[in-house]
């Protein structure tokens, strides 16, 4: 990966308090992993910005040595890399995601973070569709 390139990555990634490297767009997600993960935060409420990484090879594949991860999504809370899909849908579930956002001082919406058992549900039941409850709240990174 190019010096220009990690730089980029890394003033971004301690740039925002919550930072989704993920594959479309939280509106478009052309990923069902990425898809996942934006539900979890449009549900929680946490403001966020998003990096398609289709948008460009090399972050795309430059985000993947930053981070040591070999997949994408990719969250990253204050500068630190959280996890991807899995281990951001495992946390919810557990509902270690939202005591994590409170504790490192990220700002839920009250109005949707409060109960998790209706997307837990549908995470479990491994349906198709989901119905998110609120817009979302994120902005696009460009590189």
């Amino acid at each position: 990966m190019s010096d220009d390139v990690q730089t980029s990555i890394d003033n971004a990634v301690k740039g925002n308090d919550v930072l989704l490297f993920m594959k479309g767009t939280p509106t478009f997600p052309q990923c069902g992993f990425s898809s996942v993960v934006v539900q979890v935060l449009d549900y929680l409420g946490v403001e966020y910005q998003a990096v398609n990484v289709l948008d460009n090879q090399d972050i795309r594949e430059g985000i993947k040595t930053y981070s040591d991860w070999p997949t994408i999504p990719q969250l990253y809370v204050k500068g630190e890399f959280v996890g991807g899909c899995d281990i951001i849908k495992e946390m919810f579930e557990a509902g270690e995601l939202k005591e994590y956002l409170d504790y490192i001082g990220i700002e839920l919406d009250a109005a949707f973070c409060g109960g998790t058992s209706n997307l837990v549900r549908f995470f479990r039941s491994r349906a198709k569709l989901i119905i998110r409850p609120s817009v979302s709240s994120w902005r696009a990174i460009s590189f």
